[in-house]
């Protein structure tokens, strides 16, 4: 098999496409909700541990396209992360969309006259479906390109981050609206998997 057939143009196309897809996105939806002034380039979600990451898993897709190639070509796996790719993708812009201008990348840690608690919409389902959407779609995006490596990377490093981020955000989310936001917390699951 050629370095860059059929299988690695498919996958690396999906690849680039979601990412270019989510991060500009997000940095429309900031704008829409929150105006050109109050919105940075920090509003695409692009860090130094995610950059890393993803040339992680270049590197890594590309040793296993070389040396491995049938591992690429488990369709049915890499079909699967797609549609991992696409739910996470609709979670977390139903998030933006239903929170609006309450919706942040920045934990908010003072209350603000439009920050209210959203519990309607996929706010019904899961508590954070921001972070439940990412953490699909992440993952999603290794399994899409049969990583095996940086599937279980991406899933253990995703799911840390969240599960001290949801603590930490829901304890200024209960100084700010109290007892409705307790209730809200036992009602709802967080949306992360083993993430009260």
């Amino acid at each position: 098999m050629e370095l860059f057939g059929y299988t690695a143009c498919r996958q690396l196309s999906q690849l680039f496409a979601s990412i270019i897809f989510f991060h500009g996105s997000e940095y429309i939806l900031a704008v829409t909700f929150h105006g050109r002034s109050n919105v940075t380039l920090s509003s695409l979600l692009i860090s130094k541990n995610y950059l890393i990451a993803m040339v992680f898993s270049l590197l890594e897709y590309l040793v296993e396209v070389t040396f491995f190639p049938g591992l690429k070509e488990l369709w049915w796996v890499s079909n699967f992360g797609l549609v991992m790719i696409l739910v996470g993708e609709i979670i977390r812009k139903l998030a933006v969309i239903t929170a609006g201008r309450a919706f942040t990348h920045l934990i908010r840690i003072y209350h603000t006259d439009e920050h209210r608690l959203i519990t309607h919409g996929i706010y019904a389902i899961v508590r954070h479906p921001g972070y439940s959407g990412f953490f699909i779609w992440s993952v999603g995006t290794q399994v899409m390109l049969c990583n095996p490596l940086s599937t279980l990377g991406f899933t253990v490093v995703v799911w840390n981050f969240f599960a001290r981020r949801i603590p930490y955000e829901e304890f200024f989310l209960r100084q700010f609206f109290g007892q409705e936001h307790e209730e809200y917390e036992r009602r709802v699951p967080s949306g992360v998997p083993f993430v009260k």
